[in-house]
């Protein structure tokens, strides 16, 4: 089932990872008692940006405009939200 996912999802998932482990600890960082508001924040910023980077490229031309690669950034951002969520209560 995972060869059937084209390669642009997934390289839109792993910077999806990327994004949501540096949102998330920032926001950790700068909202240190409120994990839930910095986690529901960084939820929100993911979703924006990679949605609001593929309205980018539908209004301007540039690149290719796809809803797919929108949710896989999403969905690769909760990844990583999650990963640095649990690497930063660690410590």
């Amino acid at each position: 089932m995972l060869k059937k996912i084209a390669p642009d999802k997934w390289k839109h998932f792993y910077v999806g990872i990327l994004m949501g482990a540096i949102l998330q600890a920032f926001a950790m960082f700068l909202l240190r008692p409120h994990l839930q508001l910095a986690t529901a924040l960084t939820f929100i910023a993911v979703a924006g940006i990679s949605y609001g980077f593929e309205l980018f490229s539908l209004v301007t031309g540039h690149g290719h405009y796809d809803v797919k690669d929108a949710i896989a950034s999403v969905v690769g951002g909760v990844v990583g939200m999650a990963i640095s969520y649990f690497i930063l209560l660690l410590y």
